[in-house]
């Protein structure tokens, strides 16, 4: 049994270590609910493109260039998105899962189809080396805490430019969508090919309202310079805004992932403490104990000398 300073110096070692995850927890509270306020601020926005989709009218051939799915290839890009840093739970572990699943599910037979790889978060980056995966651009070191759309919108031009390009047949992102501070699911969101409801469905969710109703428009629209140069210019706006808002909720699931496990950590510490005192009280008791014993004793065998 450890004598009662190694048991106290175990016990200083815990707390101190409880201290620590507490202020980690504190931290990525707030963090989370500074994620969760940008994303309200997307609202504006949302509002304003649901508007101009309004205007652009009922014919799909605008949308041509970015809903139909280029022929011959079957090479697909996922962007992956995960964490800078550790200490989240299973934040990480269940993103790469959802890729891993996305990539089993989607082939027919296996290796039918290639994948190349877009990577936000190191532990992302190091996943997809660390497996052998194809990695054509990797965001780590651009993404900032808080996110600015600047960051969504050099990888959106990025992707646009792949895409326009026929390089892919599709592209999706990986990352954990943010439910609640104790949920966080992991999610497969399709970039590409575009699909106009599912736009609409993506800025109704965002603007808050359960259901969106478009204005009715009745006569002739005359739109210019054409429809197909506003699709090409709105459609990119809409798409940092999609991938914009994606990156928040990965990062508000990040802190609110982080913000469990270190309470969970402080917890176990202040458990471990509360064990280890015990422990020292019996250490400490026992010894006590033993030294009354040996005075009683030694006080006995002077009696009968």
């Amino acid at each position: 049994m450890p004598n009662q300073k190694e048991i106290k110096t175990r016990i200083k070692s815990v707390k101190n270590t409880g201290k620590i995850t507490k202020a980690m927890e504190l931290i990525s509270t707030v963090k989370m609910k500074k994620s969760q306020d940008s994303v309200l601020g997307l609202r504006p926005f949302a509002l304003a493109t649901l508007s101009i989709l309004a205007r652009i009218g009922q014919s799909d051939d605008a949308f041509r260039v970015f809903s139909d799915t280029p022929s011959g290839t079957k090479k697909e890009l996922i962007i992956l998105v995960a964490s800078h840093k550790g200490l989240c739970g299973g934040y990480n572990v269940n993103a790469f899962k959802k890729a891993t699943e996305y990539i089993r599910d989607d082939s027919d037979t296996p290796y039918t189809r290639e994948y190349d790889y877009i990577t936000i978060g190191k532990r992302a980056r190091d996943f997809i080396l660390r497996t052998g995966q194809n990695l054509v651009a990797d965001f780590s070191d651009e993404m900032k805490d808080p996110l600015t759309p600047a960051e969504s919108r050099r990888i959106v031009r990025f992707v646009v430019d792949a895409w326009k390009k026929g390089t892919y047949s599709k592209v999706v992102v990986v990352y954990n969508h943010y439910v609640s501070a104790i949920t966080q699911l992991p999610t497969v969101k399709t970039l590409f090919p575009i699909n106009r409801a599912d736009i609409q469905d993506f800025l109704t969710r965002v603007s808050g309202k359960e259901k969106y109703t478009l204005e009715e428009w009745t006569g002739d629209v005359t739109i210019e310079p054409s429809p197909e140069m506003i699709v090409d210019y709105t459609i990119p706006m809409i798409l940092d805004a999609v991938l914009h808002e994606t990156l928040l909720e990965a990062k508000a699931s990040e802190h609110a992932a982080r913000m469990v496990a270190m309470k969970n950590a402080k917890d176990s510490a202040n458990k471990k403490a509360a064990g280890l005192t015990l422990v020292y009280n019996k250490t400490r008791q026992s010894a006590i104990t033993k030294e009354v014993s040996e005075i009683v004793s030694g006080v006995e065998s002077m009696k009968d000398a």
